[in-house]
């Protein structure tokens, strides 16, 4: 088998939008550099995504070298939004943590408005390093996270996506396979392990940069949705449901907290430390 290495990185400007695939991203104490600092929120201040709003996967967000984003989705012309000055702060809410965050104009609020078809908000996290800790059940002192679900990053290997293509082929909804990776919005995906290898790591380095493996990602409905039509099926839960069960969750993936920071390429070698 050749020996591991990084196969591609993503990095998605606004939580649930679309993103791009950079040939190289920073890493950052909290994440890919420009990965979710900029989130949706409804009119209570509550994080709007994919999982009620699959239409969301048809927006896409382009990050600026200024830290700005450019938006475009079918039907509207494309917007371009600046960071917000951090003059005044306002409280969301993305799942269980309460964060301040910054809001943008209100040309960006009526867009994605319009995109959505119901009213949100757009924000934008403007101090990463002090904002949002990690669960502190798997995080050391001080780790903090941008927008992203949980953890600063997520890595998938194509081996992996493989073998649960494999596996759908063999059940009730083969028709819905096989799934392209997007399915699983990683930020780095790993080329050249064998099937599952990452269920087993504890730390790795990718080029000079090293991470924690925090624990395994647990799957929600956004997996079940073509990121390019924004339809909705079956796969893949309902196959990592019968083989990929963990701790009352349906894992694809490990998410990772960086221990430098530092720069990723593709094709930077991948090295399992423990």
């Amino acid at each position: 088998m050749p020996n591991p290495v990084l196969h591609a990185v993503h990095v998605y400007p606004v939580k649930s939008l679309a993103g791009c695939t950079p040939g190289e991203a920073e890493v950052e104490p909290w994440g890919l550099s420009g990965d979710r600092r900029w989130m949706l929120v409804d009119p209570v201040g509550k994080v709007v995504t994919q999982r009620p709003h699959p239409r969301l996967a048809l927006a896409r967000a382009e990050p600026l070298p200024d830290g700005g984003i450019r938006l475009s989705a079918p039907g509207l012309e494309t917007l371009t939004v600046a960071i917000p000055e951090p003059a005044c702060t306002t409280g969301v809410e993305i799942w269980k943590d309460k964060v301040e965050a910054v809001e943008a104009g209100a040309g960006a609020h009526a867009w994605l408005s319009e995109h959505l078809g119901t009213e949100v908000r757009l924000v934008h996290l403007d101090e990463p390093a002090h904002r949002r800790p990690v669960d502190p059940k798997f995080a050391l002192p001080g780790e903090t996270v941008s927008f992203a679900d949980g953890y600063p990053l997520l890595v998938a290997t194509s081996a992996s996506l493989g073998a649960l293509n494999s596996l759908i082929a063999q059940g009730d909804h083969p028709d819905e396979g096989p799934l392209p990776m997007n399915r699983f919005r990683p930020n780095v995906v790993v080329d050249g392990t064998a099937p599952w290898a990452e269920d087993g790591w504890k730390r790795i380095a990718i080029g000079g940069v090293t991470f924690r493996v925090a624990k395994p990602c647990g799957r929600c409905v956004v997996t079940t949705t073509d990121q390019g039509t924004a339809e909705r099926g079956k796969e893949p839960l309902r196959t990592l449901a019968r083989h990929r069960r963990a701790g009352g969750q349906l894992i694809f993936g490990q998410n990772l907290v960086p221990e430098r920071t530092g720069t990723l390429r593709v094709g930077d070698p991948v090295a399992i430390l423990e």
